[in-house]
């Protein structure tokens, strides 16, 4: 078996490819289409490029409605039911809090609490119309702001893995951003990837993993509240937000969720993040085979809640030909 790794930078992260078969050139190949796609899909759902679906949904459904394409009117349908299913902890309406804790193009302030009230009136998937029959997508106010940040990256991988198995591979691993990993069939020598959980920054090397994860044609995404953050009177605020509340996440510090859809899994880590332990129960139960970690926080006081996947608190685990 020969091995092949390959990595782009798309949707404001890295995303990395490695590839097992017996046809190196092949494999190369599959894993530069793979890329393309996942560029491709960027240049329909970012809110960052004028020129993109999504970017001109946000600029001209509130004033008539928009076409666009099946693919992302199909993504668009999935991203309600998951708005649906969450009870609305999902909501890919959330732009318009993100900007108003100063969270979209930086690390965040603290806002005006009339401000906040005002915009979480923007906020919630009742004001996005989606128009089966003629493709389009219409907003019943000024100011939604649509932003697949949480679901878009794993529909990119779910599509680059479809892509690789339509060219035949059916040995690799693909991540974007470490955050949504896909695992196609097993590696050389295992019986499935093995995907490490990080533990929160600054608990020490002496606890370097929360979890160990297998993955055989199966997603696993990490949602937690650090990476971008502020301080305001001692008191830190992270960018995950509560689209039913416009708060910051306080129930949870990461969630995890195993399923065979990177799409679902992506959204369904964020709407665990924010329901946190209290609301596990209710998104372990979605789909049939979910494995799902929640780790909630009081005070200095962490608890970690898990349905299937394995908790390996203080353990390394090596997988011959299969780490990650």
């Amino acid at each position: 078996m020969q091995m092949v790794t390959l990595a782009r930078r798309a949707m404001a992260t890295r995303f990395e490819i490695v590839l097992h078969g017996e046809n190196a050139p092949r494999l190369q190949g599959a894993g530069e289409e793979a890329l393309a796609e996942v560029e491709r899909i960027e240049a329909q759902l970012s809110i960052y490029r004028p020129t993109s679906e999504l970017a001109r949904v946000n600029a001209c459904a509130a004033r008539q409605p928009v076409r666009v394409s099946p693919p992302v009117f199909r993504l668009l349908e999935q991203a309600r039911q998951l708005h649906r299913e969450s009870g609305g902890a999902f909501d890919i309406t959330i732009a318009p809090l993100v900007r108003c804790w100063g969270f979209m193009n930086g690390s965040g302030t603290m806002p005006d609490a009339a401000e906040v009230a005002r915009v979480r009136r923007q906020v919630g998937m009742q004001h996005v119309f989606l128009d089966a029959e003629n493709l389009t997508v219409q907003f019943d106010t000024e100011g939604v702001m649509l932003d697949l940040g949480a679901i878009g990256k794993g529909y990119a991988i779910d599509r680059a893995a479809e892509t690789l198995r339509e060219a035949g591979v059916t040995s690799a691993l693909l991540h974007g951003g470490t955050s949504t990993v896909y695992g196609i069939g097993q590696p050389p020598g295992g019986d499935a990837w093995k995907v490490a959980i990080e533990s929160q920054p600054g608990e020490g090397a002496t606890a370097p993993w929360m979890a160990t994860v297998p993955l055989q044609d199966e997603a696993l995404s990490v949602s937690a509240v650090w990476g971008k953050f502020f301080e305001h009177e001692g008191k830190t605020f992270g960018h995950v937000l509560d689209p039913r509340s416009g708060q910051p996440v306080a129930n949870a510090v990461l969630s995890a969720v195993v399923l065979p859809s990177a799409t679902e899994t992506d959204a369904l880590s964020t709407a665990l993040l924010v329901l946190g332990l209290d609301g596990h129960d209710k998104i372990a139960q979605l789909r049939p085979g979910m494995r799902t970690l929640v780790v909630g926080a009081s005070g200095n006081n962490f608890r970690a809640e898990s349905k299937e996947i394995a908790i390996k608190l203080r353990e390394i685990i090596e997988s011959p030909g299969g780490n990650s």
